[in-house]
This record gives C-alpha cells, sequence and structure tokens, in this order.
C-alpha cells in the first residue's frame, strides 16, 4: 500500500510543476486522497461488504468533490489534477499513468445491469478538463481527449480526439510511440487543431485553386477564338473572408 502510495506521490510531482514536496501532495491534493479512500471503497465491494464500500465512496465525494464508484478499476500512479467534479462509473477502467482533471465524466449509456457500461481508459491517456467519455468502448494507449470533448465511440492509441461530438485526429504508429513519454497538460498537444475545421480550410484553398484553373482555361479558349455563350459570371471566392469563418 505505501509503496503504491509513494508512486502515486511521485507522478504528481512529476507531472504538476506547483507541487513542490510529498507532504504538500498528500495534504492538500484531493485527486490523490480521493485514489486512496477508493482503494478501501473497492477492498469492501470486492469483499462483500458493497454498502460500506459506497458510504466510503460517498465520504470522499464530500470531502474531495470526486465520485469514483467502488466497483471501478483504477490503476497506479494515476493523476487526478484539481478533480472537482470528476465522476467515474462503476464499470469504469483507468490504466496506469493515467491523468484526468477536473469536470471529467466517465459515464456510462446503458441501463442493463452486469454489463461494460463505462469506458476504458488504456496507460498513459489524457482526459482534459470538462470531456465526456461515455460508453462501454476503449481509449487507447496514450491517446488524448481534448477538454470538453464529449467521445462516444473508440479512439485509436496516440490519436486526439476533439469537438462534441468529438472527433479523431489520426496518428501513425510511429508517431504515437515517439510521443508516448511525452505529457500533455490537458490534453493539449502541438498543431492540435479541429479536424472539421483542417478539412474546411482544405476544401476552401482547393476551391480557390480549381477557379484561377478554370479562369486560365477560359482565357486560353478566348485567345484561342473560341467562345464559351452562356457561361455566367459568378462573384470570385474570397479564401481569407471563408478562412476566418472557419478558424
Amino acid at each position: 500500500m505505501f509503496h503504491h502510495l509513494r508512486q502515486d506521490i511521485n507522478s504528481i510531482i512529476e507531472r504538476d510543476p506547483a507541487a513542490r514536496n510529498a507532504w504538500e501532495v498528500l495534504t492538500c491534493y484531493p485527486g490523490l486522497q480521493a485514489i486512496v479512500m477508493h482503494r478501501w471503497a473497492s477492498w469492501c465491494w470486492w469483499h462483500k461488504m458493497k454498502w460500506l464500500g459506497r458510504f466510503i465512496s460517498y465520504l470522499a465525494r464530500i470531502v474531495t468533490g470526486i465520485e469514483i464508484h467502488p466497483g471501478a478499476t483504477i490503476g497506479r500512479r494515476v493523476f487526478i489534477d484539481h478533480g472537482f467534479g470528476v465522476v467515474i462509473g462503476e464499470t469504469a477502467e483507468v490504466g496506469d499513468d493515467c491523468t484526468i482533471y477536473q469536470g471529467v465524466t466517465l459515464g456510462g449509456t446503458s441501463l442493463h445491469t452486469g454489463t461494460k457500461r463505462h469506458p476504458t481508459l488504456a496507460r498513459g491517456v489524457i482526459v482534459g478538463a470538462g470531456a465526456k467519455v461515455l460508453g462501454g468502448f476503449t481509449v487507447g494507449e496514450y491517446a488524448k481527449v481534448g477538454s470538453n470533448a464529449v467521445l462516444l465511440k473508440p479512439v485509436p492509441a496516440g490519436a486526439t480526439a476533439v469537438g462534441n461530438p468529438a472527433h479523431i485526429v489520426q496518428k501513425d504508429v510511429a508517431a504515437a510511440s515517439a510521443t508516448a513519454n511525452l505529457f500533455s497538460a490537458y490534453g493539449v498537444t502541438p498543431n492540435g487543431d479541429d479536424p472539421l475545421s483542417k478539412a474546411l480550410h482544405g476544401l476552401i484553398n482547393h476551391a480557390v485553386k480549381q477557379e484561377e484553373q478554370i479562369e486560365r482555361i477560359l482565357a486560353t479558349m478566348k485567345a484561342a477564338g473560341l467562345q464559351c455563350q452562356g457561361v455566367p459570371e459568378c462573384d470570385k471566392l474570397n479564401s481569407d473572408q471563408l478562412n476566418k469563418l472557419v478558424e
């Protein structure tokens, strides 16, 4: 138990520049306190003392503002930063070295008991503030869920999910392994733009290039004495204005 506690404290000091020493983390970090109390509650839950497990979980919510069902599985060195408003459901699984920020929900979308209703976070997953991960799917190793995302489907390892509903920014396996040991606070990554915004920018720029090509073709035809009758004039695309609309 104390070995796990030392690991938890060291992992928090590594990931939070505001953490000055072990005593401060032990006494002032509700995320650590919630995980310690969850271990007590989970022990009771799996040893047929379910009411006591739920009551310890209830006390932990009052003290820390973090609600973890005693049936949930929490790995080692999990860091719940700030933590207020975090809810982790009964069949949720949180892997080793995961980071969860305030306001996160690992919730279920099914009412059937005895089934896998809540998500599984593989090793090293980062879930940004306010994100909602809903359903019995898996978020792959070292994946990131952006702040305020609403995630309803699996995320591949090393990918980033952003938006509502969340869209996945896919990375190749080599990129995922190369960044596996890099910590990204709140799930923010370099060049982490909304994929829909990127797609719209690409379509706008492509349309502008096509317009320029059509103008050159028409000019060439006119110079050759070929007239295109019945082709109406149209307004030119303002790419700068359109790109600003989708930023």
